[in-house]
């Protein structure tokens, strides 16, 4: 963010704040539909960290959270505040820059944010296997115990693909070990996971993502699911809500409407009481007139 531009949205918010009026805090507004709605003024940066939405490389590489360095923020009060820095260190007490990211903007505006990267592989390659869910489950579960460089897995369509990163030379002995077929235009398919545009996100019905142990088994919740880091991430496709929410406790996981919900529904698993009140604390901290995304995330957050 321009450093000059801080003052303006400095102005803007404590306006809102002395008005009461709500803002509704987006980055691009690509994924207007995550969450619970929220009508407000509209004030635009920061979107992606503040999703913390992870892509399919997440289980090798990590969550978004983990690659904030540091973050400055303005909180809903209009005090511009930072928090950690721009190189990797060791953390003092509570790591405030990435509690920012997944927010969905409720905590502050992201006017800054310093990220850790990492260099591109020297190479990559995707292989396919013909296999049904339970064995597609087995597999990942055996791989994710073992050494190779898989970056990252899905299955979907009665197919399961893996990605591994590395020198060619790396990559030929896992094709000899592993077998499966090349996949064509690979980073196209594992893009179309990220942004969720692949066929299978594609319908009217909600779209659900559980996370949950990578050995549950198979959750009833209509057709077949997509499956992601290595097990942990599936995708399903279904109106009921209660059901989603409670098949995924009971498997010792969560649920998430991500997208198809309607005003009023709730889009994330209830909280238990002592982890609501935390979240509250936190809210009241940062936006103590409650006008940054109210309700985006729970009903009074």
């Amino acid at each position: 963010m321009d450093q000059d531009a801080t003052p303006e949205l400095v102005a803007r918010v404590r306006a809102a704040t002395a008005a009461g009026t709500p803002l509704r805090i987006v980055g691009g507004d690509s994924k207007h539909f995550y969450g619970r709605p929220v009508a407000g003024e509209l004030l635009s940066l920061g979107g992606t960290v503040a999703a913390g939405l992870a892509g399919p490389a997440r289980m090798w590489a990590g969550p978004l959270r983990d690659f904030v360095l540091g973050a400055r923020v303005l909180t809903g009060d209009g005090r511009v505040l930072r928090f950690g820095g721009e190189v990797m260190k060791n953390v003092a007490g509570y790591d405030v820059a990435r509690l920012m990211a997944g927010s969905l903007g409720i905590l502050g505006v992201l006017l800054d944010v310093s990220l850790k990267v990492l260099p591109q592989p020297a190479g990559e390659r995707t292989l396919a296997f013909d296999v049904n869910e339970a064995t597609a489950l087995a597999r990942l579960a055996e791989l994710a115990r073992g050494a190779l460089p898989m970056t990252a897995s899905a299955w979907c369509d009665g197919r399961l693909f893996l990605r591994f990163e590395g020198s060619p030379a790396t990559l030929d002995v896992v094709a000899q070990r592993l077998g499966g077929e090349a996949l064509e235009d690979a980073p196209a398919f594992w893009t179309s996971l990220r942004e969720q545009t692949h066929p299978f996100f594609s319908g009217s019905a909600s779209l659900w993502r559980c996370n949950l142990p990578p050995l549950a088994s198979p959750l009833a919740l209509g057709d077949p699911p997509l499956i992601e880091w290595n097990g942990q991430q599936r995708w399903y496709r279904c109106t009921d809500g209660t059901t989603a929410y409670a098949a995924a406790a009971a498997s010792g996981g969560h649920a998430t409407r991500f997208r198809g919900g309607t005003t009023g529904s709730d889009v994330f698993t209830p909280l238990p009481g002592p982890l609501l009140q935390l979240h509250r604390a936190l809210k009241r901290e940062f936006d103590p007139a409650g006008i940054l995304n109210p309700g985006r995330m729970y009903a009074d957050l």
